[in-house]
């Protein structure tokens, strides 16, 4: 009797496990499945926008429309390339993001590693002012900063579309995370070594945070790329015109040119999905270094 309640119970035991197993492959194959209908989702207008980018101008505008182009017309990209001096836009939106992300590394990690690091009256104060700047819309202080910018005679002109974005609360907050996370042994043994703040942020701070930087810096390309809005207010020439407000002209111009459009957002937006995908793994560790989690 006992031989056949041990066998019963082993028998019902590996019975519990198979089914476990089988609930955990379930439960896998199902997030798998959410997460191909949720990239497919995402994926499915971009798709459609190389497809209609190679399409003739017949069948963009067809109706009902049609997925695949009856010839693929790869020369639509050249031509869209010729209908608008976009090289000169890609040249003044490379210079505007590499001094935007230059001026948003110099200031963030001087502001976070003194929010972090450095005790002075009114530290913790101050630092939830800054905060409370992330509430403000930004529809509401155009206004004014575009009367700074007019009053410092920077309109059409490069800095009132690099200096106004070369400081970011939201970076300074996700430095000031990595940094008080920080063990502070490392600071001691600065100390101790006649180190002041400057050499520790430059020698041990800096070299811990290649991946929090990486994020701020792809959040100050990616903020600086796609600005619309203020460059639309503060410039009137196409000398100092950025991409996307290019585009935005491009699109007024010729709309009735949906293949050439579609084109010109392809190449417009191939630089940043470059970038995401070389900087992706820095991305993706800073954010988990500095506590913040997507």
């Amino acid at each position: 009797m006992s031989d056949l309640a041990l066998g019963q119970g082993a028998r019902r035991r590996t019975a519990g496990a198979r089914r476990l197993a089988l609930g955990r492959v379930l439960r896998r194959v199902a997030l798998y499945l959410v997460l191909v209908l949720g990239a497919l989702y995402a994926a499915a207008p971009f798709a459609w926008m190389l497809l209609t980018s190679l399409k003739r101008r017949s069948e963009a505008l067809a109706d009902p429309p049609t997925l695949l182009p009856g010839v693929w017309h790869f020369d639509n990209y050249a031509k869209a390339w010729r209908a608008a001096p976009f090289e000169r836009y890609f040249i003044n939106t490379f210079f505007i993001c590499f001094c935007v992300v230059v001026g948003v590394v110099f200031t963030t990690t001087l502001a976070a590693y003194a929010f972090a690091r450095m005790d002075f009256y009114g530290r913790n104060v101050l630092f939830v002012l800054f905060l409370s700047t992330l509430m403000i819309p930004f529809e509401t202080i155009i206004i004014p900063n575009f009367i700074i910018i007019k009053n410092l005679h920077w309109l059409n002109r490069y800095p009132a579309l690099i200096v106004p974005w070369s400081a970011s609360v939201f970076s300074v907050f996700l430095l000031r995370q990595f940094f008080s996370q920080l063990p502070q042994e490392l600071f001691d043994s600065a100390e101790l070594d006649g180190a002041g703040h400057l050499r520790t942020l430059w020698s041990i701070v800096l070299p811990l945070a290649k991946g929090p930087l990486a994020a701020v810096m792809l959040f100050a390309f990616l903020g600086a790329w796609n600005s619309l809005l203020w460059p639309l207010i503060v410039t009137s020439s196409k000398d100092i015109r950025p991409i996307q407000l290019g585009l935005s002209v491009f699109i007024n111009e010729d709309a009735q040119e949906p293949q050439l459009l579609m084109a010109a957002s392809a190449f417009t937006i191939a630089p940043i999905v470059a970038l995401y995908f070389v900087a992706q793994r820095q991305f993706m560790a800073g954010l988990a270094s500095s506590g913040l989690k997507g």
